[in-house]
């Protein structure tokens, strides 16, 4: 006998009712309950049976179970114990999925997820989104894609260009290690409980390789970091936060050819890429 779809106001208050669950708010809990929502977030990950899916907090099983039905093989990674019981029965009858009682940013994936490439696929709690993210995208990991819903500001800053107000560290490190695009946007009632925010699914392709040349990944990092560390002032004051004084802040920005009266948000990749070339270069 087939589950009964998840994704439906009814199907998902029963299964809240029967195992006395609410929406765990520290944990950034709401339960999907449109199942359009769920075909759309599906087609954008592209799944067919010989693919190997990671979804982080699966939750009831509301996207767990849509993604099973494609015959990938799923390995869902779910922190909440409580909703484990509630999981082994959700998913009964289904062989391609794997739960895991772990904190994503705590597990070994590669050992978790042993595969030569994968997909990950996410309806990520809010409130750590960011950490999530760069988790995954820090540890290069052979991940082909991630779609993931997120909170639609984070979306915004995630493929925003230099210039605008959402533009930063985010923006570049997400852009750096991906191709990344707004899929749709998903409004407050496709939850119970309704969020107060709106939401968007995203699609990040990862990059075969970055689409600037450095010579040192980390420092890059440190670089954008003290360039958004405080934002509105000029590059001049905010780069101090290198460690370094003025005199060898405004060496290396007219070496680097940047003017220090910018400010981070206004610079691209490559003119990141360039700062932090300049750095090495100079202070070996």
């Amino acid at each position: 006998m087939e589950q009964p779809v998840i994704a439906k106001k009814d199907v998902t208050a029963h299964i809240l009712k029967t195992f006395n669950l609410r929406a765990d708010k520290r944990l950034g809990q709401n339960f999907l309950v449109d199942e359009q929502i769920v075909n759309q977030i599906i087609a954008a990950a592209e799944l067919d049976a010989d693919d190997t899916v990671l979804e982080v907090g699966p939750g009831i099983g509301t996207l767990t179970q849509a993604l099973a039905k494609t015959g990938a093989q799923v390995v869902a990674v779910e922190l909440d114990r409580r909703l484990l019981p509630v999981l082994a029965k959700t998913l009964a009858g289904y062989d391609n999925i794997e739960i895991i009682n772990e904190d994503i940013l705590q597990l070994d994936i590669r050992k978790a997820v042993p595969k030569e490439n994968f997909k990950v696929v996410a309806n990520l709690p809010y409130y750590i989104t960011t950490p999530i993210i760069f988790n995954l995208l820090e540890q290069k990991l052979p991940m082909e894609r991630m779609v993931a819903m997120v909170q639609k500001e984070v979306a915004e800053r995630m493929v925003a260009k230099p210039g605008g107000k959402d533009y930063g560290a985010l923006s570049v490190a997400i852009q750096y290690y991906t191709e990344p695009e707004i899929s749709f946007l998903v409004p407050p009632a496709s939850f119970i409980p309704p969020p107060s925010v709106e939401s968007a699914v995203i699609v990040c392709k990862r990059r075969q390789k970055p689409p600037v040349q450095i010579v040192n990944e980390k420092l890059f990092f440190r670089v954008v970091k003290a360039a958004f560390s405080v934002r509105r002032k000029m590059l001049s004051n905010a780069l101090k936060n290198m460690g370094i004084d003025s005199e060898q802040t405004t060496t290396w920005l007219a070496l680097a050819g940047i003017d220090g009266k910018r400010r981070g948000e206004t610079l691209s990749l490559d003119e990141f890429a360039a700062l932090t070339n300049t750095f090495e270069k100079t202070n070996k």
